[in-house]
């Protein structure tokens, strides 16, 4: 690696292609998660929907609605953080470190690597809790619900939130090594110039 001109980082020319391409990879997966949460939201929707009306027109409410919403307001969540991640969309206050940069942009640079490093370790921390969790519900099919109305297990669900963790851990390492905010919202078909 060697320091460019403002004093950042940049990588070798193999290193950097390398880079780019898992980033694009990263980029690429996590666009994709938060378009099927958005998908889940829409299904979420229809459910709710088709619950109001089938309780009103022909009290016969859909067994299980009020699980599904649980189930769903879980999977949305961590199908959509990875890109709000990815996009510097999370919310924090950006505040110190506008006018730190203004000032001093090196130090202000220096604190948004220890903010994604500390990010990308509270992530593991997520990933390395919720996998025994994972493996103990697939394993036992421990399910949620009222038996004979409505079950589903719980494993789907663990799974989604480890996937969700490791992936953004791997947006906020790329964050680290890249040493630039302005790399988080290159979008799927656009031209990446590093």
């Amino acid at each position: 690696m060697r320091r460019s001109a403002t004093g950042q980082l940049r990588p070798t020319k193999v290193f950097g292609s390398a880079l780019s391409a898992v980033t694009k990879l990263v980029n690429g997966v996590a666009i994709s998660a938060n378009a099927i949460g958005t998908l889940v939201v829409l299904v979420l929707v229809g459910i709710v929907n088709y619950d109001a009306i089938a309780r009103s027109l022909f009290n016969s409410p859909f067994l299980g609605a009020v699980e599904v919403v649980q189930f769903s307001m879980v999977l949305i969540v961590f199908l959509q953080l990875p890109d709000v991640c990815r996009v510097n969309r999370l919310t924090r206050s950006d505040g110190f470190l506008t006018i730190l940069g203004g000032r001093f942009p090196k130090t202000a640079n220096v604190i948004r690597h220890v903010i994604n490093a500390i990010s990308a370790a509270f992530m593991t921390l997520v990933a390395i809790a919720i996998w025994p969790e994972f493996l103990k519900m697939f394993e036992t099919q421990d399910y949620f619900g009222v038996p004979g109305v409505f079950t589903a297990p719980w494993w789907p669900v663990k799974l989604v939130i480890f996937l969700s963790a490791v992936l953004c851990v791997l947006v906020f390492v790329l964050k680290v090594l890249h040493g630039r905010e302005d790399v988080a919202p290159v979008r799927l078909g656009e031209r990446d110039d590093t």
